[in-house]
């Protein structure tokens, strides 16, 4: 227990900080003044000088994210393309070893689920997630894994679900039973230990729904394919299961805290896809629920993969922004494979930035003659981006 004495003692020290400071930036600007005036220096600084001597923006809290990275079901025993994990080796690889080198490193990395294929047995998803684990951890193929860049990971429906044909039309993918344990007992390392989660009647299924904060930002993260068992009315479940009311409450918990600033909602699947709400297996069924309550709580974004491709879009042309990372390695509509990255800038902008290298045909062709480039970029500002990506208009869907 602190006393009121020490308590005070930590006030005074604060207040002291400050006003040293002030006092500096005071000193700074009396020195250029003095300068701007003396007889020595008697002409006007120029603008270059102004340049030099004004403090740069510079990032002040940066993260990466990106998904599905798996290899499609032909490939997953094609030893040049994949191993037991059934990743695409190649660009996976190369994406690690990309981000660790950055010159001002993120703080945080997210993998938004389908790292691998599996969708058929437990046994299945509990072999590749061992690989894929051994693979993450062997630092001469994972550049990342001793970077100090945290890792933060949520599954996809190829982690959560089962494939099978039951007639159910629009429907052949169902929540596999033990895929929560198996994830929890592979993956749990990469799930921060002061995550705040779901507790009560359900907290077994929806553990992998959780939330933590950064310096001043809010993370939520949701599986998007949450484990609910068979029912009269569902006899084999339903995928894009999502604990709505605890989501819904976090981010409104969060947008109410005056220490956090910035909130995000991360997912594997998304809600918005090219331009338009889906709420089949390509988005989410309580989309339209959970949509208006971000938005209501200036989220900033909801940040997804589940579609093979890039895509970025500000519904309603201004607040919250849908933007999709499932370009790391999949087979799809991408023309690129890579990751994306927001920084939080000094001077309060959010910058987001999706960089990548050309895609090889087929999507698992090695291409070392295509650099990492800039593929799109802009501030997410809350007001209409005057800055929109449109290229999703122009391509057909690859959403599995």
């Amino acid at each position: 227990m602190i006393s009121n004495y020490s308590k005070e003692i930590l006030r005074i020290l604060k207040i002291t900080n400050q006003m040293i400071k002030h006092f500096s930036l005071l000193l700074l600007t009396i020195g250029l003044l003095i300068g701007c005036n003396s007889k020595e220096n008697s002409r006007l600084l120029t603008k270059k000088e102004v340049l030099e001597i004004t403090p740069k923006d510079s990032v002040r809290f940066s993260f990466t994210f990106l998904g599905c990275n798996r290899v499609d079901r032909h490939q997953q025993h094609d030893t040049v393309v994949t191993n037991g994990s059934t990743a695409n080796l190649e660009p996976l690889k190369r994406i690690w070893k990309e981000i660790a080198k950055l010159e001002r490193k993120p703080n945080l990395f997210f993998f938004l689920g389908d790292m691998v294929l599996a969708e058929s047995t437990t046994g299945n998803l509990e072999n590749q997630l061992k690989a894929w684990n051994k693979l993450y951890n062997n630092k001469d193929f994972s550049a990342i894994s001793d970077s100090g860049i945290e890792m933060v990971a949520i599954p996809g429906n190829h982690e959560m679900l089962y494939w099978h044909d039951y007639n159910v039309p629009n429907h052949d993918e169902w929540p596999l039973e033990g895929a929560t344990q198996i994830w929890m007992s592979q993956m749990r390392d990469y799930m921060p230990d002061d995550r705040d989660h779901v507790i009560g009647l359900d907290s077994i299924n929806n553990q992998m729904t959780f939330s933590f904060v950064r310096e001043n930002i809010g993370f939520v993260l949701m599986n998007t394919d949450t484990y609910n068992a068979s029912t009269k009315e569902n006899p084999y479940g339903l995928e894009g299961q999502i604990p709505t009311p605890w989501i819904v409450n976090k981010v409104t918990e969060y947008q109410e805290n005056p220490a956090i600033e910035h909130v995000f909602v991360l997912g594997h699947k998304p809600y918005y896809v090219s331009g338009k709400p889906e709420t089949g297996h390509a988005g989410i069924p309580d989309g339209p629920v959970l949509w208006p309550k971000l938005k209501e709580n200036r989220v900033v974004a909801m940040l997804s993969a589940h579609l093979h491709d890039y895509q970025r879009m500000q519904p309603g042309g201004e607040g919250t922004y849908q933007i999709i990372a499932g370009n790391s390695g999949s087979p799809g509509s991408a023309t690129f494979f890579g990751y994306s990255k927001i920084d939080m800038m000094t001077d309060g902008r959010i910058k987001l930035t999706s960089i990548g290298f050309d895609k090889g045909d087929p999507y698992y062709k090695p291409m070392p003659h295509s650099p990492f480039t800039i593929r799109d970029q802009t501030d997410l500002i809350w007001s209409k981006n005057k800055n929109p990506y449109v290229d999703y208009l122009l391509k057909p869907n690859a959403t599995k």
